[in-house]
């Protein structure tokens, strides 16, 4: 990532976003008080869910049309300036994006605990089968590197005798 001086965009550009983040963050955490708090055992279901979900943001077709108002797709840059252009940046970023996903999670779990377990399920799910696409992805190139680089048997070719 580029530094502030080397982007069209001005240090108050991050501060709003961060007061914006810093402002969510702590409402949530005031009406935390009031709440039971979340099971540390579902702390790994919701830290897999905010990966999954800034996975999707950041990199799926799917989720283009949040991107497209700050993001050139085609060339995967924030697009505009100031603040169009550190949002476009957090958009293509999944830890910054994760960091936010993580709010929401967090938020939505605290606020309605059956539907944030249910949604933190489904996204935890999607990483599980994001994983494991990979691995399958990974052992079939290695099987099929593994085979390609094998010695092949000489082919057998039919010889007619000259006539």
């Amino acid at each position: 990532m580029e530094p502030v001086d080397h982007t069209p965009t001005e240090p108050s550009d991050y501060a709003a976003l961060s007061a914006i983040y810093g402002t969510l963050l702590a409402g949530t955490a005031l009406s935390a008080r009031r709440r039971a708090p979340i099971p540390q055992h579902e702390l790994p279901t919701l830290a897999v869910a905010s990966f999954a979900l800034s996975k999707l943001v950041v990199h799926e077709k799917v989720e283009t049309w949040m991107r497209r108002p700050f993001v050139d797709e085609a060339r995967r840059e924030p697009k505009g300036r100031r603040l169009r252009y550190a949002i476009g940046e957090l958009l293509l970023c999944t830890r910054c994006t994760g960091a936010w996903a993580s709010l929401g999670l967090v938020a939505l779990r605290l606020h309605s605990p059956a539907a944030g377990r249910t949604v933190a399920t489904v996204l935890a799910a999607k990483a599980g089968n994001d994983l494991l696409q990979a691995g399958f992805k990974a052992i079939c190139a290695h099987a099929n590197a593994a085979e390609s680089s094998e010695p092949q048997p000489p082919t057998v070719r039919s010889v007619r005798p000259a006539a």
